[in-house]
């Protein structure tokens, strides 16, 4: 299928990928039920274009609506890392490699952070939280909820990620808990949780942090040494890499 958005304002987006202007949201085609009324005693099923619509607190966000358009539109075209056919065992492995690809390289354009994420890292920390297993529903531990989808994202990160009035500066990420059993919205959000979670461990590290100590960050086990969860980690980024 062919998205066209001919129709919307595309001015100053925040990435050439985004299909809003800053400070809106995407809303896809939909279909709207309007009520009875005097012209149409029986009410009557429209169909609403495509929009974007204005974000209230001027922050910039991503919807699902987006992040699907913006998946389909150019994700499928990249090349690149992530390595495939390294992770045997695994039947998923390379399933969400264009994903993976997509919001590392999306992600990396918004932050510039002077080391760039590898798709390979976070290829191998999707592994280390669902053995790409996208519908991995479990609950997440006291005050979090559950911990869903690919990259195992709790209820009380995505609050985080969601809250205008919140910890985040901006680059919000806004949809219904259940969507993140999607892949991609799945990625998209555990990767802008992985950038927030390498702010984190900079602040408790130092600038010499790193994007392991991020991912121990991610995984709350940043500073515990040894631990179990961290070598699982490394144990397949190094499989990825390198070869097992």
């Amino acid at each position: 299928m062919v998205i066209t958005y001919d129709n919307l304002n595309v001015n100053e987006k925040t990435h050439p990928w985004r299909i809003c202007p800053s400070g809106k949201h995407f809303v896809k085609e939909h279909i709207v039920h309007v009520p009875p009324s005097k012209k149409h005693p029986e009410g009557e099923t429209i169909e609403k274009e495509a929009y974007c619509a204005v974000n209230p607190s001027k922050k910039d966000i991503l919807s699902f609506d987006e992040i699907q358009a913006m998946t389909e539109k150019y994700f499928y075209q990249l090349s690149g890392p992530p390595k495939s056919n390294v992770l045997k065992g695994y039947t998923d492995a390379d399933k969400v490699d264009v994903e993976i690809r997509g919001w590392t390289r999306y992600w990396n354009d918004i932050f510039s952070f002077s080391d760039p994420l590898e798709e390979n890292l976070v290829k191998a920390l999707i592994v280390s939280e669902s053995s790409f297993d996208p519908d991995m529903n479990i609950p997440a531990g006291k005050g979090k909820g559950r911990a869903r989808g690919l990259m195992q994202i709790t209820d009380a990160t995505m609050h985080i990620l969601s809250n205008h009035h919140g910890e985040l500066s901006d680059y919000l990420i806004c949809f219904d808990h259940e969507k993140l059993l999607d892949p991609s919205a799945n990625i998209c959000a555990g990767i802008r949780w992985l950038f927030r979670t390498m702010v984190i461990a900079k602040s408790k590290l130092g600038e010499q942090a790193t994007w392991i100590d991020a991912v121990a960050a991610y995984k709350g086990v940043l500073g515990q040494n040894p631990c179990k969860k961290m070598e699982i980690f490394q144990h397949h980024y190094l499989c990825i890499i390198d070869g097992c």
